[in-house]
């Protein structure tokens, strides 16, 4: 599945988000702080970091990136 930033941005719900996030997105990366897991996932041509709480398995919060680059010919 390919999602525009825009699309992914405009889903009904953060949980509709979160299931295209770990069903269609790439782990990139994740680090631990405190009680706090930071997961960050590529989606199409965006990024989502995903925070969870470890004491309640629960999301703690969601940023969404537009990956941006410099290009030149």
């Amino acid at each position: 599945m390919n999602i525009s930033y825009y699309d992914f941005q405009n889903l009904p719900d953060q949980q509709t988000q979160y299931n295209v996030v770990v069903n269609q997105g790439r782990i990139m990366d994740e680090r631990i702080v405190n009680n706090l897991k930071y997961a960050l996932y590529e989606v199409s041509c965006f990024s989502v970091e995903i925070i969870y709480n470890t004491l309640n398995n629960k999301i703690a919060g969601m940023n969404i990136f537009q990956n941006r680059s410099a290009y030149s010919n």
